[in-house]
């Protein structure tokens, strides 16, 4: 009894498979977008089961009060301002000095 026990086990091992072994074999992956009765569930339900369950996960968000809104939102504009006029110096430097080699080279 033993043995066929324990080949039972080797081929239901053998029926799972991975989806890059599925693509090599040629086996098919279970899916689990199955429900409860086995059936596959339509686009719509999973869908719609995605959307509810992003509200309830809002609903449990901490959200910021308003001026700590406003103070990350001022530091992350004052952030880009100063990347803004680097950007524009480095920008600026660099067309002189292309406007330099090529007078050079005239």
């Amino acid at each position: 009894m033993a043995k066929s026990n324990n080949s039972e086990e080797k081929s239901v091992k053998k029926d799972k498979v991975s989806g890059a072994q599925a693509e090599r074999t040629g086996k098919k992956v279970s899916s689990k977008k199955r429900g409860e009765k086995g059936k596959v569930a339509s686009f719509f339900s999973r869908m719609g089961k995605g959307i509810k369950e992003t509200a309830l996960e809002l609903k449990r968000v901490t959200w910021p009060t308003l001026p700590a809104a406003l103070k990350a939102t001022g530091v992350v504009i004052a952030i880009v301002a100063v990347f803004l006029v680097i950007v524009t110096l480095i920008n600026f430097g660099l067309l002189e000095a292309l406007e330099w080699l090529t007078r050079l080279g005239s």
